[in-house]
């Protein structure tokens, strides 16, 4: 390790000076927003890469081989966006190592991502109440099994030592659990507007059926744009959907966002690029694959005031 912290010195110095400005700015932005009365909802994922810090310095708490490789892998089954599944290749953590520890890692990074952030979304939140395990040398996702997380335990840990709201990321394969888990300690979860007409009277995303303390959008960065996903559904559902947006006499899609500021959910969200009415060219990830995701990019001259203008009249008209 000594030989590669010389070698590499440069690089290292190099990592260290961007990561440093990188947070100056970003506390910047947070002093700016807090200023104007604006709280700052991030993203923590449930998982750590193989690569990083993290993993490369607490070992124990990770289920590594002798070399340091991962003995199995997170994922998720096959769901909507992916028939076989995803494979997301991060190594699990011991979970008994963690318990033992007093989830002290835990703590620590939700107390350095609440100097980040006012609220922090807890992504993929089903795995603290049971993980989707996949072998390591495994193709797909499909050959996975569910085990049981850390639970009620963790989350207590969270709750007792940082001071930060906290958000339950908890879409895809929830079970009564995992439902009964986010209840238990008051978290707000994530319904999607996008998944609510599929004619199912008891959708959870069904704009009726959502709870008043959930965060709802029309699509998450998973989620086709707005525009994108509405010319690709098929008839059934399109109808359903120009019946349920002719309530509010507008031009799609600012009748899709008026029908989610409409709702009784305390919070709405709505991504910039519905927002601009953008179709599948700016969808931020399609998930399943690797490449071509997390590139779009707002432009400076686009004309923002038009945005600006849909979104304060919408607020206004619905109280938001």
């Amino acid at each position: 390790m000594l030989a590669a912290q010389d070698s590499l010195a440069s690089d290292i110095d190099f990592a260290i000076w961007c990561q440093y400005v990188f947070f100056q700015q970003w506390h910047t932005v947070v002093d700016q927003a807090h200023s104007q009365g604006l709280q700052l909802f991030g993203d923590m994922p449930i998982y750590a890469p193989l690569d990083s810090a993290d993993v490369w310095c607490n070992r124990d708490l990770f289920h590594l081989d002798g070399a340091g490789q991962p003995i199995a892998v997170a994922g998720v089954p096959p769901d909507y966006f992916s028939p076989d599944g995803q494979l997301w290749g991060n190594p699990l953590y011991d979970w008994q190592a963690m318990a033992d520890a007093d989830f002290g890692w835990w703590v620590q990074r939700l107390h350095y991502q609440s100097r980040l952030f006012d609220i922090v979304r807890i992504d993929h939140f089903r795995a603290i109440e049971s993980y989707w395990e996949v072998p390591a040398d495994a193709n797909t996702a499909r050959d996975g099994r569910w085990m049981q997380g850390p639970g009620a335990p963790l989350l207590q840990s969270l709750i007792d030592n940082v001071d930060v709201a906290l958000v339950a990321e908890d879409l895809g394969t929830i079970t009564g659990e995992v439902d009964a888990l986010r209840r238990q300690f008051g978290l707000p979860g994530i319904r999607v507007l996008q998944f609510g007409f599929d004619g199912m009277p008891d959708n959870p995303h069904n704009g009726l059926n959502v709870d008043q303390d959930a965060v709802l959008y029309t699509g998450t960065h998973d989620n086709d744009t707005v525009v994108g996903w509405y010319r690709g559904l098929p008839p059934e559902e399109k109808n359903r959907v120009d019946e349920a947006m002719a309530y509010f006499a507008r031009p799609f899609p600012e009748s899709f966002i008026a029908c989610l500021f409409a709702n009784h959910v305390d919070s709405v969200i709505v991504p910039l690029q519905d927002l601009f009415g953008l179709d599948s060219g700016a969808r931020i990830n399609t998930p399943g694959t690797t490449s071509g995701n997390w590139c779009w990019r707002l432009e400076r001259d686009w004309p923002q005031a038009d945005a600006l203008n849909v979104l304060e009249r919408l607020s206004a008209e619905f109280d938001r």
